[in-house]
């Protein structure tokens, strides 16, 4: 009788400097066995890949792009504690990604690696390149003076991954000898207390955490005070002996790479040098980046209209078909106008999700994205921002919540965050029903300077909006407080062309975080604003019932449809959220706003564009509440019933904008936020500050114009 003995799973850590390839290689020995998940107590998101080869299972964990282990960001931190099995399981083995172009460095962080003593198998990528370039590498040679296994490839064209699986598959992991001995820059009494303390197998362990340590948010306080005191003894200083460290690593670099290296002299491309001069020129380099911007927002809009239109024609459907084949009652009522919408309102944003990082991942892989962030760095760092945050502030225009996932590229937490915080200031899509109804009841349809008013006031919200986005971030700056260093780091590879797979594999990948993630907050707040505006209090409701059972007895089968209309705004009326319209209804009155639109207010912190359905249902408007003219034509003739004057006046019409500009009024945007932050307390504080601001505005708006 056979006995199968359980596949023991092993777990292999894959590191690299960023734009060499790691994340290319993952993709490829992986697809689309792969799950996204968080770091303990940082907010960088930690990836893993699931891979079989024969009967061995491997579990892969893509780490943060970075160029050495020393302690300048997030990134960094992550890499150290996951390699050193701080705070988590250790990795059985580390596989190390170098560029073949740029050995030396490479092999900072490569030989960093090495000393930390984890078994581990280099990857030389890019082979393709460092041969157009004349770059010979002698693969015996590197391996005689690194003692790891060593293995070319090029993962864009899939070459060398047979190696990498053979590599795999018989463990031909090495646990190499240090490069440098780590008692030549601390003393080997302390590194032998911190080992002691912190468990650690090997000194240069001791020697990173010494120099890290105040860095990592995730280290107790005690452990922060023991090492800086345990410094102060010994007179440790993390800085000079940093530096001295990695001095001594690029002399012993150097020495092996004149052994290994050669190189032919190859006359130089001159194509990425033309381009160059045109993409990163301070005049047309801009107007080159807006121009390509443009064109990806009309292509989202274009494009992400049709499947966007099927999903919400769909899920309408499926409501009506509960409606039609499920007994009446709460749980239909909860599905059909609850869960249903909460599910479309989440799978609806998939297409703009979807090719926005689609068109921003081709912009990477053909190397013009690192162009962008070069351009734009000097602008954004008055501001507190990265050059890395135009991507998603300009993003946010469309909407901001793939333009916040998309923040999670910028290294520095405190510029990350700041991206986060302001980027639901730029006017979005949403805004824009609001903007055009409400510019259309108070801007008058003339031209000045052969110029239509409404059009310069819709151009005026926008710019508002990146105004208070930049004045938003300069604030932020001087608040929020971090030991990190903000620098730009960015190489600017050679133009290629795109690898589809990789496009559609993030495609994929960033559409499944925001579903998986993001989705479970907006159907739960989708089901609590549906239970709030469908019932209120018991004897009310039931009273508003009989009404609308007698009137409809007595009435012509003709004037259904608006006895319909009318139970509906009363209904709304009687409800919680209509409750809380007139409880709201004092403190909104200095704005110009009655309580009807405080409702809309509320019902708006869904989503933004739920202001124009509900105003439509709340004045019982009927008809197509998408026809912004008879909304329109419906909203001017409203007026107050104890004084007579129009309800949408231009005091009350621009207060409005100001505040749809300012404030935080989706759901979706907090659901992404939370996400990113791995926190609630950032979107508490974003819906309170921006609405506080909004409210302010809106105030100062309508006195001026009331």
């Amino acid at each position: 009788m056979e006995t199968t003995l359980a596949t023991q799973t092993k777990t292999i850590a894959i590191i690299g400097n960023p734009n060499v390839g790691k994340s290319s290689i993952f993709n490829q020995l992986t697809g689309l066995n792969q799950k996204i998940g968080n770091y303990p107590g940082v907010t960088v998101d930690k990836t893993v890949g699931f891979i079989r080869i024969g009967e061995k299972e491997f579990n892969l964990i893509d780490l943060p792009g970075t160029y050495s282990l020393y302690p300048k960001s997030e990134d960094e931190v992550i890499a150290h504690r996951v390699l050193n099995g701080l705070g988590q399981e250790k990795p059985d083995f580390a596989l190390v990604i170098l560029d073949a172009c740029n050995l030396e460095r490479s092999l900072l962080l490569g030989t960093q690696v090495m000393d930390l003593g984890i078994p581990m198998a280099f990857v030389v990528n890019m082979k393709d390149l460092a041969h157009k370039k004349g770059i010979h590498i002698k693969t015996f040679e590197l391996y005689k003076s690194l003692g790891v296994p060593l293995v070319l490839t090029d993962a864009r064209n899939n070459e060398g991954m047979d190696s990498i699986r053979q590599v795999m598959s018989e463990e031909k992991f090495e646990s190499p000898k240090p490069l440098l001995v780590s008692a030549d820059f601390a003393n080997p009494e302390l590194l032998n207390q911190v080992k002691q303390r912190f468990g650690f197998e090997n000194s240069y362990q001791a020697f990173q955490l010494l120099v890290f340590g105040e860095f990592d948010k995730t280290l107790s306080i005690a452990d922060k005070d023991w090492l800086n005191e345990k410094s102060n003894v010994f007179d440790f200083d993390s800085k000079k002996q940093q530096v001295r460290e990695t001095e001594a690593r690029y002399v012993k670099i150097s020495e092996i790479l004149k052994k290994a290296v050669s190189r032919d002299k190859v006359k130089s491309s001159n194509v990425t040098i033309s381009l160059d001069n045109v993409f990163l020129s301070p005049v047309f380099g801009f107007v080159i980046f807006l121009g390509i911007m443009l064109l990806i927002f009309q292509a989202i809009f274009a494009w992400a209209s049709f499947p966007m239109d099927l999903i919400d024609v769909g899920f309408a459907g499926l409501s009506g078909w509960i409606y039609e084949n499920l007994p009446a009652g709460v749980l239909t009522d909860l599905l059909a106008e609850g869960i249903v919408p909460g599910i479309g309102g989440v799978v609806i944003f998939i297409p703009q999700i979807a090719m926005l990082f689609g068109f921003l991942a081709i912009l990477e892989d053909t190397g013009y994205l690192s162009r962008v962030v070069f351009l734009m760095d000097r602008l954004m760092r008055p501001f507190g921002l990265h050059g890395k945050s135009v991507v998603p502030l300009i993003s946010g225009m469309a909407c901001a919540i793939p333009g916040i996932m998309a923040a999670r590229n910028i290294s520095n937490s405190k510029e990350r965050l700041i991206t986060i915080l302001v980027t639901p200031w730029m006017s979005c899509s949403a805004r824009l029903p609001v903007y055009i109804i409400l510019i259309g009841l108070t801007v008058p349809d003339t031209l000045w300077m052969g110029v239509s008013l409404q059009a310069v006031g819709l151009l005026a919200m926008y710019l508002l909006g990146v105004l208070f986005t930049l004045l938003g971030a300069l604030a932020l700056k001087f608040i929020l407080k971090t030991k990190e260093k903000s620098y730009l780091l960015t190489e600017l590879p050679i133009y290629r062309l795109p690898r589809w797979k990789t496009v559609l594999l993030t495609m994929f990948n960033k559409s499944k975080i925001f579903v998986l993630e993001a989705g479970k907050v907006i159907l739960s707040i989708s089901i609590v604003l549906w239970v709030l505006a469908s019932y209120g209090p018991s004897g009310k409701m039931e009273a508003l019932e009989n009404e609308k059972t007698a009137i409809l007895e007595n009435t012509p089968e003709a004037g259904w449809p608006t006895v319909e209309e009318i139970y509906a705004s009363k209904k709304l009326e009687t409800s919680f959220i209509g409750i809380m319209g007139k409880a709201i209804e004092p403190a909104i009155r200095p704005l110009g706003y009655d309580w009807k639109i405080g409702i809309a207010l509320l019902t708006s912190f869904a989503a933004r564009e739920v202001f124009v359905g509900t105003i439509a249902t709340i004045y019982s408007i009927g008809g197509d509440v998408e026809n912004e003219l008879t909304i329109r034509e419906k909203l001017v003739k409203e007026v107050h019933s104890d004084t007579g004057e129009k309800v949408f006046d231009k005091a009350t019409g621009f207060s409005l904008m100001v505040f749809y500009a300012f404030a935080m009024q989706c759901m979706s945007t907090l659901a992404v936020v939370y996400r990113e932050t791995k926190s609630w307390k950032w979107p508490i504080l974003q819906t309170v500050v921006m609405t506080g601001i909004a409210y302010l505005a809106a105030f100062i708006t309508y006195q001026i114009f009331s």
